[in-house]
């Protein structure tokens, strides 16, 4: 099973809490590292805009990606919420197959 790690910005800490808990309670990650009071610049509606907001290192399967999106689109609160996947290559094989466990959405949630 092939982990990934997924990338999601959030406008607070309050909404990157609410994800992260959600995606672990939901299986659909082994764990979610918030970063909080990240500085993003972006082109936005012609704009450039800059803005602190919290990150996201969501470290999952890529079996959980399909469940995962549907989630972030239906609870984020942006209307076009980012969500970048990255194939993980190498890693301490206890961990990769830890999250590998933990990322199973056909377990039910916690």
């Amino acid at each position: 099973m092939a982990v990934v790690i997924a990338l999601c910005n959030c406008p607070t800490t309050e909404a990157a809490n609410v994800l992260a808990n959600g995606a672990v309670g939901r299986r659909l990650a082994a764990c979610v590292n918030i970063i909080p009071a990240v500085a993003s610049v972006y082109r936005w509606e012609g704009r450039i805009v800059s803005e602190t907001e919290s990150t996201l290192l969501i470290k999952t399967t890529g079996e959980c990606i399909p469940a995962l999106k549907a989630f972030i689109e239906e609870t984020h609160p942006y209307d076009t919420p980012e969500l970048i996947v990255l194939d993980v290559t190498d890693g301490l094989p206890a961990y990769l197959a830890w999250v590998a466990a933990e990322s199973a959405p056909s377990h039910g949630p916690l």
